[in-house]
């Protein structure tokens, strides 16, 4: 009861009511008792009304945090972290996300840590946004005293393979956790098999700097990815063949059979399927219920025919919101217009609509038809804003005017 007293009046200045709450439960046993709870109660009330009040976290955070970390001894300390983390550009909300995930940051000595820490990563060229990024992502690992040497390990060995630094903070960028690996354990015997199979050594390099997290396995379980990738008929000197192992890492058998059952649904067969995935494994990376909003959408609402979907799967791998609902209710809504060619089949030129930069789009499409339909620009915007505010699952349900 006291604990929950406590949190109840975290923001608040506690200590005049503690004893009070204290007697209501008939718990001021002894003078030594009481001692220990009046000592604990300012231990919790000081911590709690820290983290809130300085750090900008949540009540409820807070009192979970307060429940292992003792501030009351060490303020000073808590202090130049807070500052710390202001002079290497942190936001408000990112201080927040740091001290939620990982409170004891406000207890790492500037020397040992956290400088020696952010000082390794500098030194091949991340910003301070990146360092924000990457702390953020794994806070407990990067924090600690041994990350140093691993960090290290990992950026070296980064380097040799990479070949440069701008490189090597792609790849962090991409998958941070890499610091924490020992890459020499890890992704150089799982690179030596792919040589073995003839990928090419570009490609691999390549894939290393896009998805780092598709070589930090153990060789064994890449070893078996791998063999499946294999008898599925990819061939290793092509690029897919990296992406299906990428694919494969990326999930489990359980997640894998749940996409499949998706397609079956809306009617696949399990060739088909392979025969999607293997001409874009993309395809099997979308979530489930991306894949059912874009099938909903481009077969119920746009007309496609499973054939061309099945033919040109990289389709599942645009933003629903910003690509594919706004672009293809711009053909619909010129088809109607009567200033589309009834000649052209309707799957291949929205899908080479979806294939556009947003730049590209603009300037063949949009601006192509400004005197023939002047307000195309403005309804694309809106599509296009409606779409994002969208978060339901289910068919979209809109007017194309």
């Amino acid at each position: 009861m006291l604990f929950n007293f406590i949190c109840r009046n975290a923001s608040t200045n506690a200590r005049p009511y503690i004893k009070l709450e204290l007697q209501c439960h008939g718990l001021l046993l002894s003078s030594s008792h009481q001692s220990f709870q009046f000592a604990t109660a300012n231990r919790h009330s000081f911590t709690v009304n820290y983290l809130i009040n300085s750090c900008g976290i949540s009540p409820e955070s807070a009192i979970l945090a307060s429940g292992h970390l003792n501030l009351s001894k060490s303020p000073k300390t808590a202090n130049s972290v807070l500052s710390f983390l202001n002079r290497q550009g942190f936001t408000k909300s990112q201080v927040s996300k740091v001290i939620s995930s990982h409170p004891k940051i406000l207890l790492c000595d500037l020397k040992k840590t956290l400088l020696p820490n952010f000082q390794i990563l500098k030194s091949i060229g991340f910003s301070n946004a990146d360092l924000a990024t990457i702390v953020i992502s794994r806070p407990k690992s990067v924090l600690q005293e041994e990350f140093q040497g691993k960090a290290l390990l990992s950026i070296n060995y980064l380097r040799t393979v990479l070949g440069s630094d701008d490189k090597v903070i792609n790849a962090i960028k991409r998958f941070p956790q890499a610091l924490t690996y020992d890459l020499q354990v890890y992704a150089k015997e799982n690179i030596r098999m792919l040589l073995e199979l003839g990928v090419p050594e570009s490609r691999i390099k390549a894939m290393l700097a896009q998805q780092p997290r598709t070589f930090l396995t153990s060789a064994d379980s890449f070893r078996k990815v791998v063999m499946d990738v294999k008898e599925m008929g990819f061939d290793p000197s092509k690029s897919r063949f990296l992406w299906a192992i990428h694919a494969f890492r990326a999930m489990s058998k359980l997640t894998w059979n749940k996409k499949v059952e998706v397609y079956k649904k809306w009617g696949w067969t399990e060739d088909e399927i392979l025969m999607a995935f293997e001409r874009n494994p993309g395809c099997m990376m979308a979530s489930t219920d991306k894949i059912t909003r874009i099938l909903d959408f481009l077969v119920n609402t746009m007309g496609w025919e499973r054939s061309y979907i099945i033919q040109s799967p990289i389709v599942l791998c645009y933003s629903i919101e910003k690509r594919i609902i706004p672009r293809c209710l711009v053909y619909k809504y010129l088809a109607e217009k009567g200033l589309t060619d009834e000649k052209d089949n309707i799957c291949a030129t929205q899908s080479h609509w979806l294939m556009y930069s947003e730049t590209s789009f603009l300037k063949w499409v949009v601006n192509r038809y400004v005197k023939e339909a002047p307000g195309l620009l403005t309804l694309y915007q809106k599509h296009l804003k409606g779409a994002n505010g969208s978060t339901s699952s289910a068919k979209p349900k809109r007017n194309v005017i």
